[in-house]
């Protein structure tokens, strides 16, 4: 932004300026692979299309006086849009399906569903659900992110 406006400075100066400053400055990210393997030991279901495969995730945080707030977070993996972000202190597995069913009236159903194994999207109502409209859920492995990495990358960006 500097740059652009006809200062002469480098990225060096500006990262010293901030942490004189106090700010954060945020580090290198290494490139991320492809995600279609999981570590070899199994193929991953890949998005082929538009509405082909959902995710959807809870992102937690705090406020700044240190109470809690969840956000729920779906998007479609092949074009990465963003189809719902719904924030709340708490959010039950009966507001999954509500904001399902909702998302499915607008939009069709997706094939799959991919989540983790939280308690909001293995409750059986949510399975039952979205077994019942003929989407198939894909849960991913207890303890591996990565393999929802569409869903936990926006949650990271919007985090930060």
């Amino acid at each position: 932004m500097l740059n652009r406006e006809g200062w002469k400075v480098n990225h060096k100066r500006v990262e010293r300026i901030w942490r004189e400053q106090g700010l954060k400055v945020a580090g290198r990210q290494k490139k991320r692979r492809r995600l279609w393997l999981n570590d070899g030991s199994c193929i991953r279901l890949r998005p082929e299309y538009k509405d082909h495969v959902w995710s959807y995730d809870i992102l937690e945080d705090k406020t700044y006086n240190g109470r809690k707030f969840r956000i729920l977070n779906i998007i479609d993996e092949y074009s990465q849009e963003c189809l719902l972000s719904f924030a709340s202190r708490r959010i039950t597995s009966s507001e999954v399906v509500e904001f399902l069913a909702e998302l499915f009236c607008n939009r069709g159903l997706p094939e799959y569903i991919r989540s983790d194994n939280g308690s909001e999207f293995t409750a059986k109502k949510v399975r039952k659900f979205i077994r019942n409209l003929g989407s198939l859920p894909a849960f991913i492995e207890p303890g591996s992110p990565w393999e929802n990495g569409y869903i936990e990358s926006f949650n990271g960006k919007m985090r930060d």
